[in-house]
């Protein structure tokens, strides 16, 4: 069995220099405990919204690390030092668009602002990159819309089977899919 492991990057000027605790990391790591059923272990990152640091810490993490999935929060909106998803795209070899749409579907029913952000995801290699937004709130809303569908992605980019806890969050995979 494939070592399980998730980056989480918090992209954020003041949490990277002790300005305010990193809350969005945190509910991150939060919320893979309660998803997962696998056992997994989590390489965490909090660094300054520089896009040069960004993608040098996703291509570690992806490449070096072995990271399956890497989850980033914060750089999303439209605010001159805003760079995550520009990061995103220069490291990963395909975009997967559906994630920034649902994620932003699922945000407009909640706040109009919705459509200012600009999350996205990616594939690197044998890892799959998902952009998030900065508030724990926004967080929870967009994984568990578009979680059910990551286990399967994983699955189809060669890397570790991920089981989740059912009585949180049930992943979808196809019926044809010999590990299901």
């Amino acid at each position: 069995m494939k070592e399980i492991k998730i980056g989480v990057i918090t992209a954020s000027d003041r949490a990277s220099k002790g300005i305010y605790e990193d809350i969005s990391g945190v509910a991150i790591q939060e919320t893979m405990r309660e998803y997962l059923k696998s056992e997994f272990e989590i390489v965490y990152r909090c660094i300054p919204d520089e896009q040069d640091m960004l993608e040098e810490t996703m291509k570690e993490l992806c490449d070096e690390v072995g990271c399956c999935l890497v989850v980033t929060t914060g750089g999303t909106g439209p605010a001159l030092r805003d760079v995550t998803p520009e990061a995103t795209e220069n490291v990963c070899e395909k975009m997967m668009p559906g994630f920034g749409e649902l994620m932003r579907q699922v945000s407009l029913q909640y706040v109009p602002t919705a459509i200012l952000s600009r999350q996205t995801a990616g594939v690197r290699g044998k890892s799959l990159i998902i952009n998030l937004p900065g508030k724990p709130k926004s967080i929870r809303e967009c994984l568990d819309a578009v979680f059910p569908a990551v286990p399967y992605c994983i699955d189809l980019i060669e890397g570790p089977f991920i089981e989740t806890n059912e009585e949180v969050l049930r992943a979808f995979r196809p019926k044809s899919n010999p590990q299901s």
